[in-house]
């Protein structure tokens, strides 16, 4: 073989491998925007760069899957639904005690779930690799309740703060629509 040939041989071989690997990544990236969402946008601004926000993830993603997350349970679904239930009537008389009961019962259901809780950025992290949906409404409902601890929250701000709970609640849950709206008698 002329070593003509042997040059366009290891340029074509060259040229595979980069495309082969272009397309892994873009893959991964594609897998990774769709699985996290708006928390893909939120890792990659954080972090400055795409590559280091995808590590990240993928990180998160094989820390999650060393824990053991459950569904909650019959008794415990509806020992919870109850729970909220009293959060939500006590908004009526008691904005600022209900976030503060709103945020309480949230890690509480999370601990139930199998996610650990002691940090909030790293229970909001852990809680995207399956919710990552919720997770943006989770850290604004934070956000507010922060807020709200330090004098600085409106009854408004503190309203819009349970209905961020709210839609993280129903999705730990687990509630189905029909049956949510059974029990809330809706």
């Amino acid at each position: 073989m002329s070593t003509t040939a042997v040059v366009i041989v290891v340029v074509a071989i060259v040229v595979v491998a980069a495309v082969v690997i272009f397309a892994m990544l873009r893959r991964r990236t594609e897998h990774l925007k769709s699985k996290f969402g708006t928390e893909y946008e939120r890792e990659v601004k954080e972090s400055g760069s795409a590559r280091r926000a995808e590590q990240r993830l993928e990180s998160r993603e094989k820390r999650v899957d060393k824990f053991h997350i459950r569904p909650l349970g019959d008794a415990d679904q509806k020992r919870f639904v109850e729970r909220w239930r009293a959060v939500q009537a006590k908004f009526v008389d008691d904005p600022k005690g209900a976030v503060s009961d709103a945020d309480r019962l949230i890690n509480e259901v999370m601990n139930a779930r199998g996610y650990p809780v002691s940090n909030f950025e790293t229970a909001a992290a852990d809680l995207s690799v399956n919710h990552a949906r919720v997770v943006e409404n989770y850290r604004a409902a934070h956000e507010i309740a922060l807020r709200h601890s330090r004098g600085q929250a409106s009854t408004e701000d503190l309203r819009q703060a349970m209905v961020y709970y709210r839609s993280l609640f129903e999705e730990l849950v687990g509630q189905p629509p029909v049956a949510r709206a059974a029990a809330t008698g809706r």
